[in-house]
């Protein structure tokens, strides 16, 4: 049965007649109901169009099952370009009792209109994989992956499951103002829930805010930001630079005069940011200061979400995002945990910070000298005295980005790399050179190799395949200028004569050592052999589908797998088209990890430019690895009942529970041919069979583990390698 609907929504709440003759929300969230025509389509897929006639003010929409209070999100309205409507495919709920269109604070608009039929189950799955697989056309290379991963869902969990990925895809449209105002915009029940978690905490917060010649919309709201925090444990304190702007002294006291928490100081001769960010700092008397920028806001739960994990926290930063001069939320930055070596690349804590006021007096608060990048540097000291850390992965922290901010104007933002670079080199100190790094406001460290250099020894698994082991081996002879290193070869039944004949040769000009695996195919035990003969300090594994671009790769890696504190250091891997084969290993996607980055160009610069940058991983792939041999000993090698898949990534997590940070480099850049001796892992049935079974392994060992990448936000996907925006996040406010 096929049975259509057309729907017009009725206003049931929130929502008003508007002059022009139009409807308008005036509540945080509007509701339309949408009658009991469609009962009979319960428990059934649907095709459904949702649109709006002369609408204003309106990022999206959604459709809503369920009861009494609006029920449950089942579809999102995310209107195409010069288009007030949107076609898509969901399954609504058997138990639905109201069916109701939910629509964002501030919308206008004439009509909304729903349009309704049912699907079979297969047509559904059609209708949803088409724009999957045309979109795929453009990126060949991915095709035989994503039809792969269609067939192994249809196989596990037949059609329902096939639809339900599919469905999780097709969320992934979501653009940032709809994903703002369902997982952060506040509710009324939130405020609730927010002031009775609230009650728990008493931990006192100095907001510190340096004014200098504000524009005067822009300070009217950066105050009010915070007067209009739900937790009222806080204190505003406010040093004006000797603005000439005659607009801001009233403000101020003003702001003063009607809540005593604000606190002023004016200074009477303009000096450096740095002396006004000390002058508020003087008048703090909280626990934590929190970091504001005079034309920023605060979310109304910020300093609520700050409170509840405080305890015994030095240092606690939040995820941010910047707004517009028309007030569009924009531009997410969805920060990982603490992630030492990404602050060393680039000042990722940015916003929200709050840091215990007492270690901030203890390190000498703000320098003057530093003025552009002065908390960077009191950050930079600051961490390194701080004994734990906490990140919340929420979006506390509106960055306004207008003519004459740093999230907006270049030359600002030149002036505060200049003072960075200067903060950095002295944190820093001769352990290493501190350069410029490949983008804006990013940096790159270049530690310090010992004297005499370790003996690196870099290990080789091969099996046939002379021309590519013969492109690696010589590339790494030939380009490598670092020394000494030896490189240990192991054959694993090589048949092909002219391999042997290559092998042979290699021997005899004592360029390597060639160790025999004669046994079936075993990635783990092959590297654990090579690895007991191995004569240096520094174990390096290769795949021999490599090959070297750059003289210097061996020398990066080695000097940061010789820093105190680090485990495995993995390198940036090309596909032989310069796009992206390895980013560093990000944990849960596609069930147990994938690739950053991967199919981006070489030079893109990814999330936040950290496709560019040095930093924090859970795990690298071990097709190109460096660590030290002492700790490859420690943690046991390889586990070689993980034959072929994840022993990497299993490695990796082995090493991180030994207390050492993994480590993804883009200055050591080869490039792989990505298996190319061995052949796909699912190209017969035994593979597959095999590669479920390591599958399982590694959810049975490290499950939890799997789903929550502290180098990754809960807020980005699971569902792919692009960064994308998680419906639904995997993270939760601390009052719900």
């Amino acid at each position: 049965m096929n049975r259509r609907f057309v729907l017009e929504g009725v206003p049931a709440e929130g929502v008003v007649a508007a002059p022009d003759g139009r409807w308008q929300v005036t509540a945080q969230t509007g509701l339309l109901d949408l009658g009991d025509a469609w009962r009979s389509l319960a428990g059934r897929w649907i095709v459904f169009e949702l649109g709006f006639a002369r609408s204003d003010n309106l990022p999206g929409a959604w459709l809503l099952a369920g009861g009494d209070q609006g029920g449950e999100e089942i579809a999102a309205f995310v209107p195409d370009p010069g288009r007030d409507r949107r076609v898509g495919i969901v399954r609504l709920p058997r138990r639905t009792q109201a069916l109701r269109v939910r629509v964002p604070a501030g919308a206008v608009f004439a009509n909304a209109q729903v349009r309704l039929h049912s699907v079979t189950r297969l047509e559904a799955a059609a209708r949803l994989a088409l724009p999957l697989l045309w979109r795929r056309l453009s990126e060949p290379r991915v095709i035989p992956s994503t039809l792969g991963k269609l067939f192994r869902t249809l196989r596990a969990g037949g059609v329902p499951a096939v639809l339900e990925q599919l469905v999780r895809r097709d969320a992934k449209r979501l653009a940032y103002p709809e994903w703002w105002s369902r997982c952060g915009a506040l509710s009324e029940r939130d405020r609730g829930e927010i002031r009775a978690h609230s009650s728990l905490f008493r931990t006192r917060f100095s907001v510190l805010m340096p004014v200098y010649d504000t524009p005067e919309p822009w300070l009217t709201r950066a105050i009010s930001s915070v007067r209009n925090q739900i937790y009222p444990h806080w204190e505003l304190c406010i040093a004006d630079d000797a603005s000439r702007a005659p607009h801001v002294r009233g403000i101020l006291e003003e702001a003063a005069r009607q809540d005593p928490r604000v606190r002023v100081a004016f200074r009477d001769r303009n000096g450096h940011i740095s002396a006004a960010s000390n002058t508020a700092l003087s008048l703090a008397t909280g626990d934590y200061v929190v970091l504001l920028d005079h034309d920023d806001e605060l979310t109304e739960d910020a300093l609520a979400c700050v409170a509840a994990v405080a305890g015994d926290a030095d240092l606690i930063y939040s995820d941010e995002d910047k707004i517009d001069p028309s007030g569009a939320l924009f531009d997410p930055f969805f920060k990982p945990d603490w992630n030492p070596d990404l602050l060393l690349s680039q000042d990722y804590l940015g916003h929200l910070c709050a840091l215990r006021r007492s270690l901030v007096l203890e390190v000498g608060g703000f320098r003057e000298g530093f003025e552009g990048s002065q908390d960077y540097d009191l950050l930079l000291r600051f961490s390194a005295r701080a004994q734990r850390i906490r990140h919340l992965p929420f979006v506390l922290y509106h960055w306004r980005s207008i003519e004459g901010s740093t999230a907006r104007n270049p030359a600002s933002k030149a002036y505060a790399e200049t003072a960075a670079l200067r903060a950095l080199r002295e944190h820093i100190g001769g352990a290493a050179r501190v350069e410029e790094g490949p983008l804006p406001t990013t940096y790159r460290v270049r530690w310090r190799v010992p004297e005499p250099a370790p003996l690196v020894s870099l290990i080789v698994p091969t099996r046939d395949a002379r021309a590519l082991l013969e492109t690696c081996i010589e590339s790494v002879l030939s380009k490598t200028r670092y020394r000494p290193f030896e490189l240990l070869i192991v054959d694993n039944q090589t048949a092909s004569a002219e391999a042997l004949q290559y092998l042979g040769s290699l021997q005899r000009r004592g360029v390597a050592h060639v160790l025999r695996y004669d046994a079936p195919f075993n990635f783990a035990a092959i590297n654990n052999l090579a690895a007991r003969h191995a004569r240096g300090t520094v174990l390096g594994l290769l795949n021999n589908d490599l090959e070297v671009l750059d003289g210097g790769w061996l020398e990066e890696m080695v000097s940061q797998a010789l820093r105190p504190g680090i485990g495995a250091v993995g390198a940036r891997l090309l596909y032989p088209d310069r796009t992206v084969q390895h980013g560093g290993v990000v944990l849960g996607i596609g069930g147990i990890a994938g690739h950053a980055f991967k199919y981006s160009p070489a030079d893109a610069p990814g999330y936040f430019s950290r496709a560019q940058l040095v930093h924090d991983v859970s795990a690298v792939t071990a097709a190109c690895l460096l660590i030290r041999k002492e700790t490859f000993d420690r943690v046991s090698g390889l586990d070689e009942t993980l034959t072929v898949a994840f022993n990497d990534v299993d490695f990796c997590l082995r090493v991180r529970e030994l207390g050492l940070r993994n480590l993804w480099t883009p200055f050591a850049t080869l490039v792989h041919h990505e298996s190319k001796s061995r052949g796909s892992d699912e190209d017969t049935r035994a593979k597959r069979a095999r590669l479920r079974a390591e599958r399982r392994r590694m959810i049975e060992r490290w499950g939890k583990a799997l789903r929550e990448d502290p180098a990754y936000s809960p807020n980005l996907t699971l569902e792919s390698e692009d960064f994308s925006l998680a419906w639904p996040p995997r993270a939760r406010k601390p009052w719900k």
